[in-house]
């Protein structure tokens, strides 16, 4: 993970959240560069969530296009990644 610039997925998530795990180790197991925003450790993030997305659910994953998915399968994701080129 690293700090975040334009090319940058951005996943918001917490550790209680199985969804949240789930994307995460996807992400970590494909290799993918992602900064992970953990809303249990910064609080705003959350509002900042919830305005990219409307809802409250979690995890929301932002891509470099500037789309997004919330609590998406791992097909979505993986299917979001091949159309980036990023797999």
């Amino acid at each position: 993970m690293t700090e975040t610039t334009p090319a940058t997925i951005r996943m918001f998530g917490a550790q209680w959240c199985g969804d949240c795990r789930r994307t995460k180790a996807q992400l970590d197991g494909l290799g993918v560069d992602f900064q992970y925003i953990d809303l249990e450790q910064d609080v705003a993030a959350a509002d900042v969530a919830r305005e990219i997305s409307g809802r409250t659910n979690i995890p929301v994953v932002v891509y470099p296009d500037g789309s997004h998915h919330v609590e998406p399968s791992n097909d979505d994701v993986a299917a979001k990644l091949r159309e980036l080129r990023i797999i």
